[in-house]
């Protein structure tokens, strides 16, 4: 299949502004902006066509071409990046899936998105997959302290027998009772916030309101769910370093720290 991937990047963002353009160091101590990072974990999926950067602001384009990366210039209305992707799709030449590899995911391992790739490939009426991975019972309770202190660390999700997704939330869920945590895994799994779309599913999603549930939670892939989309969620190998996404400006030690671990330069 035609496989393209796309980057949503905006500059503004209310916990972290200026977020892509963040300098983050490597295992080797050269610094470099969070958005070249993700682009360079893009290029690392083997099988697609193209990585696109989609954005509305100039500082990040010119960011990308230092990068040599292209972009796709979309409207500053856009609410989310599957908005941005929606838009971007016109200006893409028949691609069979729009892989969404979110920005500030730059620790995402190409093999997610190899496997959500094989889980559209596998079924053909699939409109959108996603991944997760379970966590270590360690690792929730890193999450939980996160919660405490007011900050989001991550999304998890609940699936179905079917393996599509039931509910998706910045909480931590399912619910966790004492001894939960006993073992060495939990029963939490850990959204990992990319996507694989056929065109159909961002033609819907546009023409979908905006529900309560996503605003409450600030989670565009609820709009799916609302809309009676299925969302597959396909299971993936936890990494043997910490997977974290750049939400806050206190995530840029732990990621760094991540990137020295995975021998990323």
């Amino acid at each position: 299949m035609n496989s393209v991937i796309l980057i949503p990047a905006r500059y503004q963002s209310s916990r972290f502004p200026g977020k892509p353009l963040a300098p983050l160091t490597g295992a080797t101590g050269v610094a470099k902006p969070l958005i070249q990072r993700s682009v360079e974990a893009a290029r690392r999926v083997k099988g697609v066509s193209g990585v696109f950067v989609v954005t509305d602001d100039e500082r990040i384009a010119d960011a990308c071409a230092r990068a040599k990366v292209g972009v796709i210039m979309t409207s500053p209305e856009n609410r989310n990046g599957t908005e941005r992707c929606a838009e971007a799709l016109a200006q893409l030449h028949d691609p069979d899936l729009v892989i969404n590899f979110q920005g500030d995911a730059l620790l995402t391992p190409a093999g997610f998105v190899e496997a959500i790739i094989a889980r559209m490939e596998l079924d053909r009426d699939l409109l959108v997959a996603t991944p997760a991975m379970r966590l270590k019972s360690n690792e929730v309770r890193a999450l939980q302290a996160e919660e405490q202190a007011g900050r989001v660390g991550g999304t998890s999700v609940v699936s179905d027998a079917d393996g599509n997704a039931l509910y998706f939330s910045k909480r931590l869920i399912p619910y966790l009772p004492v001894g939960a945590l006993d073992g060495a895994m939990s029963p939490v799994r850990l959204h990992v916030g990319i996507y694989a779309y056929r065109p159909e599913a961002l033609e819907r999603y546009v023409t979908t309101p905006v529900s309560q549930l996503e605003t409450l939670e600030g989670l565009e892939q609820l709009r799916f769910l609302v809309a009676g989309i299925p969302v597959a969620v396909v299971e993936v190998e936890t990494p043997p370093f910490a997977l974290r996404e750049l939400n806050n400006p206190e995530d840029v030690a732990p990621i760094e720290q991540a990137l020295a671990e995975a021998g990323l330069e």
